[in-house]
């Protein structure tokens, strides 16, 4: 290369901000992004999809609140029964599904003891987890931990009932969440007594099961998210559990942010774990419910219906990073 092309292509790399325009990325766009996370979706998570993604109409009331219902708030009165109740289901050789029609709770069973992830709402915890745990042959009083995600009442209005139900067992939510719930002074369900904190990389072992903790601030400031692995017909299936999915359309940068990095935090844990199985404890975000059942009815010899692969699990966190970046440019061009 002559000295005159040298010059010029010095002057290109200097004017574009040291590479090529060809070779530069182009700016972010919220169109970009929403065709980019529909495309990740594909068909296992639209349900993700949607609710991240797609803005409600201003009067349905999900935009301001959609980080998820608002802390110990319980619901004006229960529905009714037919609405929520789901049957209990085993979904693997030592994991089962406490859960109702849209919100997941599940059993993780050890050698010597059970972790139950979620508490629901205080009025399905006693049919849903007590009763459910019962007709799939485990006993409650063996539960040696009680993992709650975060502090919102469709996941912890039930923290309470499970507290008073496993006298040898400790209650579990994330310090800043613990905080919450301290400070409530309408806790649905009553207020459970602080009891353990759960901390980023801590292992809850029962027996010949374990469960790390990932903490991902984002949508509580104390949100936990989980990886464990189980047994599925003797196969081992690692699981990346998400603690907290929902976010508001009108957060802040720093709130985007902070959820952002959580994001991308629990998409590195779950790839290093090498998780093949995502869940949350919504079941518009994994299909859970409906998972759950299919799974229980299998045929000798058929799969998992969880088990969806590394690159699927991969994508259901491209989707909700590029829904929340999305739901950041919208919030930052409001006037």
């Amino acid at each position: 290369m002559n000295s005159r092309a040298i010059i010029v292509a010095t002057a290109v790399l200097v004017v574009s901000g040291g590479a090529p325009a060809s070779m530069q990325t182009p700016p972010q766009s919220v169109e970009g992004l929403m065709s980019a996370a529909k495309n990740a979706a594909g068909l296992e998570w639209p349900g993700t999809f949607l609710r991240l993604c797609v803005p409600p109409p201003p009067a349905s009331g999900r935009g301001a609140g959609a980080r998820g219902a608002a802390p110990n708030a319980a619901p004006p009165g229960p529905p009714a029964k037919s609405v929520w109740y789901a049957e209990p289901a085993k979904v693997a050789d030592n994991f089962y599904f406490l859960g109702t029609k849209i919100h997941n709770s599940w059993a993780l069973a050890g050698s010597d003891g059970i972790i139950v992830f979620e508490a629901l709402f205080d009025y399905a915890a006693p049919d849903e987890i007590a009763e459910g745990m019962r007709k799939l042959g485990l006993d409650i009083s063996k539960v040696k931990y009680g993992v709650m995600s975060h502090a919102h009442a469709d996941h912890d209005g039930g923290a309470r009932f499970l507290q008073d139900k496993m006298p040898a067992g400790h209650l579990i939510y994330g310090g800043p969440d613990w905080d919450a719930v301290d400070k409530s002074t309408n806790h649905a369900g009553g207020k459970p007594k602080h009891d353990m904190v759960g901390t980023d990389g801590m292992k809850l072992t029962v027996g010949d099961a374990s469960v790390q903790i990932v903490t991902t601030p984002g949508h509580t400031a104390g949100t936990l998210s989980f990886l464990f692995e189980v047994k599925d017909n003797g196969k081992p299936l690692r699981v990346a559990y998400v603690g907290g999915t929902a976010i508001p359309f009108d957060g802040s940068a720093e709130y985007y942010d902070t959820y952002i990095a959580s994001v991308r935090k629990m998409a590195k844990a779950a790839s290093d774990f090498g998780a093949t199985v995502l869940i949350s404890n919504h079941t518009e975000f994994d299909n859970g419910y409906y998972k759950a059942h299919t799974a229980a009815s299998r045929k000798p010899g058929e799969s998992n219906p969880f088990d969806v692969g590394r690159p699927a699990v991969g994508r259901y966190f491209t989707v909700v990073e590029d829904c929340a970046t999305a739901a950041k440019l919208r919030a930052a061009a409001k006037p």
